[in-house]
């Protein structure tokens, strides 16, 4: 039996759509945008401004320390002068959960709700009201799901676990995130659960905001903070953000029916009852020790991250071995995200484009960078990149076509450009900011440049790494350093981002403020958008 289940992308799409009344007439027929909202925070015209980055984040178990409250706290001293926090997915773990959310996201995060301070203990997650903008996109874990056995069994060894403190606790309680409505009641404006009269009034109420596209949600902080729709845009000091739900554009391709294709076949149901014998053999090490001890206590947490990586890498695996029949992607958010990107290029008020979703196309962390998610993801973000470079080539000049995508899902934090691709992902900066809180991953030992296979056979390098913040080190010389970001857009053009790590480090049982130098990032004007 599988751990966690990961609904099929058809079902996420059905799920979330009925969740928010897409498109239904009585919407459509007030000529709103869905998939737009505008921040009415008295700002939002400001050239310069700044913004927050975290993500991987809504972890518990660890039992004596929470590294997602040592970067909550960060993130706090920054806030006075940023003006939103953008959440690049798993906001909740292991499987998305209502039942964690208290402990794992309202606590750690309490100073950016309304009343979060002295009453956080109250508030239910589906009764959130941020004072400070905070938008989301979902994670994989968001979605995730929990057999009814495992709940049950888990339910049932909570106390002797807590009490003997000896076994990796994986963050899992009775259920999952039922197919996402968790994640939907405490983000999304969920319309489906209103009646026709009361949805004419919150309609008339809470979506006066217009956009180019049409009327949209007003996003009021400290008042109606609901996001639209799973995926989502806004504009800021002229900047176009472009959320999107990569969890339903991720799926590999089919293995083909052919010698080559049955040997891969072959070759994968091998790798994962190796990863199913690895994990065994984890949770037996597990029961032998106990978090009383310190560093059998960062040994369970090593555990926790490995067995959590292991089950990871199984999922990945089911997906690359589907049937043909569910090798499905959302062609309709895809198209959507071309669209909007050529109608933001052809806008003149428009200085920049910011996109961010979970899954990185491009990664060094040792777990994520070859997995098959990760190479859906990049083809498919590729082939729109493509094609919106071909209907905006008289704007573009030498400017990469989006001027820096934002990622999750690689516990780390790094910062990647790609080459001259030859596609419409050329010389983009690329920021993973996956550190939030759950456990960190190593780079890489084959290094940080990647590599592609061409059609003719050859090689070529497509990106490479300018910093890596991740795990590192063994034994006790082991590093641990947690991270999350500010992002500085400054006034003028062409564009500049300057981008900050913020980084607190967990070495010896011990905690540490990490000091890292801003750096910059702007279109280079040695080089052209080769596509």
């Amino acid at each position: 039996m599988d751990f966690v289940s990961d609904p099929p992308i058809p079902t996420k799409i059905r799920k979330m759509k009925a969740r928010v009344r897409w498109q239904e007439q009585s919407i459509c027929q007030r000529g709103i945008d869905q998939t737009q909202l505008v921040i009415d925070d008295g700002y939002a015209d400001n050239p310069a401004f700044s913004f927050l980055v975290i993500g991987d984040s809504g972890t518990g178990y660890h039992l004596d320390h929470s590294p997602q409250r040592k970067i909550a706290e960060l993130l706090l001293e920054q806030r006075q002068n940023c003006r939103f926090l953008l959440h690049t997915g798993d906001v909740v773990y292991h499987v998305g959960s209502s039942e964690y959310y208290p402990h794992n996201f309202i606590s750690p995060y309490r100073e950016f709700l309304v009343d979060g301070v002295e009453n956080y203990r109250n508030i239910a997650y589906d009764r959130m009201t941020f004072n400070f903008p905070f938008l989301p996109v979902p994670g994989n874990h968001d979605y995730y799901d929990l057999p009814k056995l495992y709940g049950l069994i888990y339910q049932l060894t909570w106390l002797p676990r807590r009490l003997l403190k000896n076994k990796v606790d994986l963050d899992v309680g009775w259920h999952g995130s039922y197919q996402g409505e968790t994640y939907a009641r405490a983000f999304l404006d969920c319309l489906g659960s209103l009646d026709p009269s009361t949805l004419d009034q919150h309609l008339e109420h809470h979506y006066t905001a217009k956009a180019d596209t049409g009327n949209c949600l007003r996003y009021l902080p400290g008042l109606f903070t609901r996001l639209p729709n799973r995926y989502y845009s806004f504009r800021y000091g002229g900047i176009d953000f472009f959320a999107l739900d990569s969890n339903t554009f991720n799926t590999p391709a089919p293995i083909p029916d052919t010698e080559v294709g049955q040997i891969l076949r072959n070759q994968l149901h091998k790798r994962y009852a190796e990863l199913e014998q690895q994990q065994n053999q984890l949770q037996e090490e597990a029961t032998r020790l106990s978090w009383d001890h310190p560093l059998e206590a960062e040994r369970l947490d090593d555990i926790g991250a490995r067995i959590e990586h292991l089950e990871e890498s199984r999922m990945d695996i089911e997906k690359r071995l589907q049937d043909k029949s569910e090798a499905i992607n959302d062609l309709e958010q895809l198209e959507w995200l071309r669209q909007r990107l050529i109608q933001s290029w052809q806008n003149e008020s428009v200085r920049g484009r910011i996109v961010y979703f979970h899954h990185p196309p491009y990664v060094t962390e040792a777990t994520k960078w070859e997995q098959g998610q990760t190479l859906e993801v990049r083809f498919n973000l590729r082939r729109v990149l493509d094609a919106v470079s071909e209907e905006v080539r008289e704007f573009t000049g030498d400017r990469p076509l989006i001027d820096l995508v934002l990622n999750g899902h690689a516990h780390c934090l790094e910062h990647l450009q790609t080459e001259a691709t030859g596609h419409g992902d050329a010389r983009i900066h690329w920021l993973v900011c996956g550190g939030g809180g759950h456990s960190l991953r190593r780079q890489r030992p084959e290094g940080n440049e990647l590599e592609e296979i061409l059609a003719d056979g050859q090689t070529q390098k497509v990106t490479h790494s300018r910093l890596f913040i991740g795990r590192h080190g063994q034994g006790k010389a082991k590093h641990r350093p947690y991270s999350a970001a500010r992002i500085d857009v400054l006034p003028g053009e062409p564009l500049q981002i300057r981008i900050q790590p913020l980084v607190a480090q967990r070495f010896q049982t011990q905690w540490q403020t990490l000091k890292y130098d801003p750096f910059v990032i702007q279109p280079d004007p040695a080089s052209s958008n080769a596509n």
